[in-house]
């Protein structure tokens, strides 16, 4: 058998994209809570104060929140292994800065790790999706503030006591790489922004990039701090980071196109893991930095921090690759900003982002090789438009075909030597994408009755990619037919 005894199987969420319950509970707003529906072309809006006339996917999702007890059961009757789900950080402290957390909330999570364990699934949890409370947005401009670090190690510190023996596997921030790019500044790193305009920003000036860079350093020394106090508390935790993960291919042999393509993949993938799996900055960043005037405000005593509190494993999403190049008119035509430069050897799903299983294998080979710690993959899948068939079904062979080939990749990495422990496909559940804040965009093995206008009663229903990796599932990636 090539997948280890013990493999991880098991699916994927996010709460803001999942959970709903906003204002249920004693939750807080989120950031989350602020950012409207889109699509590929009309990209997310981002609202100072909410309007209670607009749809915000995220204020009721997929209502996790109410049929948590139906979506474990499916989770069991397919066999999963592991389930990675984040904590809504306003559930637990409304404003974020409180110095006493809100117990209702602390059930709630009492209540879906109980389900988990009725079905021998391990909860892999994410402490940080994000969803930085709205209260620390507003007062401290996300975290470029330095007092947000204490406010998660408050947080988190909660967590790893009152969850210290239902929970293993923990990940301190999701795709904490997101942040080392324009784009991540309100949706991973919680910085406001300009009222009524799109999240994702891509231009910004040196001081901006410097604020940015210095909110991502204090996340960093945040998860360092996580980590070694979780230790401490259970020395048996688990304790990770996670990669959005994506292979850059040079478009062309041109030497030029290879050190962009080396470019990017040092600061869009290795400088966060760098940092957390290594414990400090690495060389290029400082030329990157000096390059584009970025000045990173650190404080005495941060560099120790970040050597103390490296993590146990590498874990990263996997959906597609691109390409890079100095070609001026290829980039102004580039198109998709998550798909990148197309490649002309691989095929695009609908929403535009190409499709490469054997980049997976690369991926992996090249992460291991690097680190040569545990791997996780915590996100694989296809978002596409599920139609309901004449029959009554949803005939997903895309998505099978989609996973079958990742999982074949997984295999020959394995093959090849790589310590892989676990594989969790994204968006198990149908839930809002997080890109686009669609419905349409699905990736589950379970249908949920949700548009893209918020209507729908939420009743769910299994796709025939469901008992297909049923089958997975019992014989350890065997028989993927």
């Amino acid at each position: 058998m090539t997948f280890p005894k013990g493999f991880l199987w098991g699916g994927a969420t996010a709460a803001n994209q999942f959970e709903g319950g906003w204002n249920e509970g004693g939750k807080g707003p989120g950031v989350p809570d602020h950012i409207r529906g889109g699509t590929v072309s009309a990209p997310r809006l981002w609202d100072k104060e909410i309007d209670h006339d607009v749809y915000y996917p995220s204020h009721q999702a997929v209502d996790f929140y109410h049929f948590y007890e139906e979506d474990i059961r499916l989770y069991g009757e397919m066999g999963f292994k592991c389930f990675r789900l984040s904590v809504n950080w306003s559930r637990i402290y409304p404003n974020g800065d409180e110095l006493e957390p809100n117990q209702e909330g602390l059930d709630f999570y009492h209540k879906v790790f109980a389900e988990c364990k009725k079905y021998n699934i391990e909860p892999l949890v994410t402490i940080s999706h994000y969803e930085l409370p709205w209260g620390l947005s507003v007062k401290y401009n996300g975290w470029t503030g330095r007092e947000v670090i204490d406010c998660f190690v408050r947080y988190a510190t909660t967590l790893f006591n009152e969850y210290k023996d239902e929970v293993k596997y923990w990940l301190t921030f999701n795709e904490i790489n997101i942040g080392a790019q324009a784009m991540g500044r309100i949706m991973s790193l919680g910085m406001q922004g300009e009222d009524g305009k799109p999240m994702f920003k891509m231009e910004e000036t040196p001081e901006e990039a410097s604020d940015r860079f210095t909110a991502l350093h204090h996340q960093f020394v945040a998860s360092a701090k996580a980590v070694v106090i979780g230790h401490e508390i259970n020395p048996e935790f688990k304790i990770g980071l996670m990669i959005a993960g994506s292979m850059v291919y040079p478009l062309t042999c041109n030497p030029l196109d290879v050190k962009e393509s080396q470019n990017k993949m040092n600061m869009n993938n290795w400088f966060c893991g760098d940092v957390q799996v290594r414990g400090h900055y690495p060389y290029y960043a400082k030329r990157y930095f000096a390059d584009n005037n970025i000045t990173v405000r650190m404080e005495p005593g941060d560099e120790e921090i970040l050597a103390k509190g490296t993590v146990d494993f590498y874990s990263f999403s996997y959906y597609m690759s691109s390409t890079a190049t100095v070609d001026k008119e290829k980039i102004a035509k580039m198109g998709n900003m998550f798909a990148g430069i197309p490649n002309p050897y691989l095929k695009a799903s609908d929403w535009g982002w190409q499709i490469d299983p054997e980049g997976l294998r690369i991926y992996l080979n090249d992460v291991y090789g690097r680190y040569e710690i545990p791997l996780m993959i915590v996100e694989n899948g296809l978002g596409a438009n599920d139609v309901r068939a004449e029959d009554g079904g949803f005939h997903d062979d895309y998505r099978i075909n989609y996973l079958r080939d990742h999982i074949k990749a997984m295999e020959e990495a394995i093959e090849d030597g790589v310590e892989l422990m676990g594989y969790t496909m994204w968006g198990c559940t149908d839930l809002v994408s997080a890109s686009t804040g669609e419905m349409k965009k699905r990736y589950g093995f379970v249908y949920v009755d949700r548009d893209n206008d918020g209507n729908g009663d939420f009743h769910r229903e299994k796709k025939d990619s469901f008992f297909w990796y049923k089958k997975v599932i019992e014989s350890n990636g065997a028989d993927l037919d």
